[in-house]
């Protein structure tokens, strides 16, 4: 199974929901740490939750073409 081998091509604007999920993962973890951001914290897991999902369909469309 070569599927972490695959080469693909990127464009910058495809690393938007990448960075989205990153940034939302890090907001997540800072939030048990921090009240403000905690009040916050659905927005948050729903941010990376379809930022992921987004990020995933984007690397399957390109691992397919």
């Amino acid at each position: 199974m070569n599927f972490l081998q695959a080469k693909t091509s990127w464009k910058n604007v495809e690393f938007i929901p990448v960075k989205l999920c990153i940034a939302s993962a890090y907001l997540m973890v800072g939030a048990y740490f921090q009240n403000f951001i905690r009040k916050h914290l659905e927005s948050f897991i729903i941010l990376f939750v379809v930022s992921m999902a987004w990020t995933v369909y984007l690397w399957m469309k390109k691992l397919r073409t």
